[in-house]
This record gives structure tokens, sequence and C-alpha cells, in this order.
């Protein structure tokens, strides 16, 4: 299969960071915004999973949420790599795959309030993710990366942002 199958078949479109999405999931219980950190300006629902696809010739680029956000591998033929930018210039890779005998797990977690970003292992690939926010993703939380500012907060990582920003 190709990545355009997946694309067709479960109906995603294109997201603002790059890729391609589509929301399966939506708590239907609301979390007061009295009962959320302040970063949170609102209620939110308990949480929220998408499907998100990457292939080869793209990239989501750096953005951050206010929530926790747990990437599953479901399908395709490359792994994906999420670098993820910390406080303090803390830098961490994930890979999200397969096989476990090159380090891949089917499952990683992006901290909340982390700058990340994904491409796929493979140059010639394409992977199906999923991706569950808790509590609930809100493009209220969203915020893509600048990447003179990002580059500014983490110089050491100047070519890694240069490359994944748009």
């Amino acid at each position: 299969m190709k990545a355009q199958y997946w694309v067709d078949r479960l109906g995603l479109a294109p997201h603002p960071e790059g890729g391609y999405f589509r929301e399966i999931y939506r708590s239907s219980e609301i979390l007061s915004e009295a009962s959320l950190p302040p970063r949170f300006a609102g209620p939110r629902s308990f949480v929220t999973t998408i499907y998100y696809l990457l292939d080869s010739n793209d990239f989501s680029s750096f953005h951050r949420i206010q929530s926790d956000e747990l990437w599953h591998f479901y399908a395709g033929t490359s792994s994906l790599d999420v670098h993820i930018l910390a406080d303090g210039g803390g830098y961490q890779k994930l890979l999200i795959g397969p096989d476990p005998d090159r380090g891949e797990s089917f499952v990683g977690v992006v901290p909340a309030c982390s700058w990340f970003a994904a491409k796929c292992s493979d140059t010639t690939g394409y992977a199906l993710a999923g991706c569950t926010v808790a509590p609930g993703f809100d493009f209220h939380d969203f915020e893509m990366a600048d990447r003179e500012t990002l580059i500014a907060e983490f110089p050491n990582h100047e070519n890694l942002v240069s490359s994944l920003t748009r």
C-alpha cells in the first residue's frame, strides 16, 4: 500500500503542521477550565485521538500544544523520528515504529508544552500513526514555531530547527 491509499481510505485532510490527519475520537466528557492548569483557556474534552500520516516528502513542523501527546504507530513503510526540544536546551528523539531491535517503540510520549516535530526515518517511506491528546486537543492550544525564535532559544539545534520549520 502507498500513503495515498490511507489518505483516501481514512478520509485524511492536510494538517497545518504538515502531513494528513482526521480526528477519530473526542470524549463527550468535559474538564472544566477550573479543573485544568492555568495554561488552558477554557474547558477541554477528557481526550482526543487522530489518525496522522506523514509521507517521506513532508514533515511535521515544530509546534507545541498544552497537553501530553501520545504517538502510536499503526502502519507504513517507515518508522517516525519525533524530535522534542525541552526547556533548558534539552533534546530527545522518539523512534516510533514496529521494530524494537532498532530501538523503536509502538508508542511514545511528547510532554505537554514541549516543542516537537516529526519526519519519516526512511526517505522513501510513509508512516500512519495515531496521536492521542489528554486533556483533549483544541486548536487554541496549538502554536507553530517561528524558525528564528526557536533557533534563538535552542542554538545548539539550529540545523534541526531549520530543517523542520516552515
